[in-house]
């Protein structure tokens, strides 16, 4: 299988990424796809392992990558030394079509940034970076540009500008 399209959403905190990549993800499955997400939290020592636990022990002792599975889920808890760049983790999906990052705003390569006028009517990052913006706000930006109250419209445009370029091979 081909690596999976990564779309990254960015923009400032409170801006509502996390609720987009929400809406993406919902309708992205109506449609039938495959979605892989991920969330870039930029500073070091996120732990989701529970303390007491079995795993949390493992993690103690020393194992440097923990495997949890259960009949309806599997999940990965790997240490790292240094951070990896998008692209090697992306690598990790290899059973779906897209991968929809919460971040990643240095080095995504298909950015959608959105902006809130509540939180800031200015985008973070440059026209030549963004290949869409999401807004609530009058921005004059040669990308396409999408309301923030619908995500259906940005999904749709995803779908005709990547994904069926996918499905063709």
């Amino acid at each position: 299988m081909s690596r999976p399209l990564v779309i990254s959403i960015v923009g400032r905190a409170g801006s509502g990424k996390t609720t987009l990549v929400e809406g993406l993800i919902i309708e992205l499955k109506s449609r039938g796809y495959r979605v892989g997400t991920v969330k870039h939290h930029v500073h070091p020592g996120i732990d989701i392992d529970q303390e007491g636990k079995d795993s949390w022990r493992h993690g103690q002792a020393g194992s440097d990558h923990i495997v949890i599975s259960a009949p309806d889920r599997i999940a990965s808890i790997r240490k790292v030394t240094n951070e990896w760049p998008l692209i090697e983790v992306v690598k990790l999906f290899n059973d779906v079509d897209i991968v929809v990052t919460d971040g990643y705003r240095r080095e995504a390569e298909n950015r959608v940034e959105i902006v809130r006028a509540v939180v800031s009517s200015t985008p973070i990052c440059s026209s030549d970076e963004l290949s869409a913006l999401v807004t609530d706000c009058q921005i004059e930006i040669p990308c396409p540009v999408f309301r923030l109250d619908d995500p259906l419209a940005l999904v749709d445009w995803i779908e005709e500008t990547y994904l069926n370029l996918v499905n063709d091979d």
